[in-house]
């Protein structure tokens, strides 16, 4: 674990990483550790855990994004995936279960609601003005 690495003594992924609870252990690295999921949407199914305890993305160091990426495409390229999502969900009603950030590689094998990821996509349309609004507020804000 990084030396500056903060951790939770309740956090199930903290207790991972800590080799507390077993695992099907992938990559790891000083900033991060990955492993497949016991709950998976498709075969193949992992997890990459940020070995900082944050709850939520914007709360995390940036310093332990550096990998997240580059371990992702190496767990697709290692399954021969051509089709697969990469999320990341932050607070309950935006189906973050466990307290910890985390991103997931979903392989989605079939263009069937049965495996993988299901997401719908509803689009807002006729909102180009409020989006022009919205975009003069957050530049101010970055």
């Amino acid at each position: 674990m990084a030396a500056t690495a903060r951790s939770l003594s309740s956090c199930i992924f903290c207790k991972i990483i800590k080799g507390q609870i077993p695992s099907f252990k992938l990559i790891e690295t000083d900033l991060s550790y990955s492993f497949l999921d016991i709950g998976p949407l498709a075969k193949g199914h992992a997890l990459i855990i940020p070995k900082d305890h944050a709850v939520k993305l914007h709360e995390l160091p940036d310093e332990y994004l550096a990998d997240v990426m580059p371990i992702a495409k190496k767990i697709a390229a290692a399954q021969g995936l051509e089709n697969y999502n990469i999320l990341q969900n932050n607070g309950r009603i935006a189906h973050q279960e466990v307290d910890h950030v985390h991103f997931h590689v979903i392989p989605k094998p079939a263009a069937t609601e049965e495996e993988g990821l299901v997401i719908g996509w509803p689009a807002k349309s006729g909102v180009i003005d409020e989006v022009k609004k919205y975009h003069e507020e957050i530049l101010g804000k970055l």
